[in-house]
């Protein structure tokens, strides 16, 4: 392992990451801070519990899965798309850095902003005794692996990508929507039963499910299934991802 210069690459992209502190950091705070107002003190106030807690302690987390995916695909797809778009890609593929430094190099980056998003919300949270964590390992485990499931489909969509506007095809047509009937706002029971298939055939159902369990301790899906298919996407996805850099897609245009 070329430890050097994977630590130039991640110290690179967290040195463009702090210029815009306030994109990266500040506005996924205040989101998540709003959503506590509304959720806490205007719907909440209004309904008694869901699942067995208060309404806001429930949608909390997927509020805090959806920050969380934002800030990953945000971060892997916007580093190797003005990559390749300012040229300077071109040097890190003359390094002497394997494919799997490099895609290592950019989701740990990714990794490094979707914890401190989560634990900036987390924090937030706590002041308005509006969470806490069951299972420390397992929230650890979810934040971490989601941001890596959203940090390669960001370098997928990155290195896919000719314009700006194709950039967030999918956030627009498939982040937003699937992330809202994700199970953030809802449980399962709730649904009519001819309506749950929106939920189990969701990947984002698993992983709201996952971090709520680690931060409630209420479980919809049967054990071990949503680690198992999450593990399951991480493996397919860096396959995808270490091919592409393999054959050059997008990168020695």
């Amino acid at each position: 392992m070329n430890w050097i210069g994977l630590f130039t690459i991640v110290r690179r992209e967290i040195s463009r990451m702090m210029r815009v502190p306030i994109q990266v950091f500040v506005a996924p705070w205040i989101s998540a801070l709003l959503f506590i107002f509304i959720f806490g003190f205007v719907v909440g106030g209004r309904i008694a519990s869901i699942g067995g807690h208060r309404y806001l302690e429930f949608v909390l987390p997927g509020v805090l899965l959806m920050n969380i995916v934002n800030a990953a695909f945000l971060q892997s797809s916007s580093a190797i798309y003005f990559a390749r778009f300012l040229h300077f890609i071109e040097e890190t593929l003359v390094s002497p850095l394997s494919y799997v430094e490099m895609i290592l190099g950019s989701l740990s980056t990714v990794v490094v902003r979707s914890v401190l998003t989560a634990l900036g919300i987390m924090i937030i949270g706590l002041v308005f005794d509006a969470t806490h964590i069951v299972s420390i390992l397992g929230f650890l485990f979810w934040v971490v692996a989601t941001s890596c499931i959203f940090g390669l489909l960001g370098i997928i969509i990155g290195l896919w990508a000719k314009s700006f506007e194709q950039l967030n095809v999918l956030t627009v047509f498939f982040i937003t929507p699937l992330s809202m009937v994700g199970g953030v706002f809802n449980t399962v029971a709730m649904l009519p039963p001819w309506l749950r298939f929106l939920d189990y055939a969701n990947p984002f159902f698993y992983f709201t499910n996952g971090l709520r369990g680690a931060m409630l301790g209420l479980d919809e899906t049967p054990q071990g299934l949503g680690v198992g298919l999450t593990l399951v996407l991480l493996a397919v996805l860096g396959g995808t991802v270490w091919r592409l850099y393999s054959k050059g897609y997008g990168l020695r245009e």
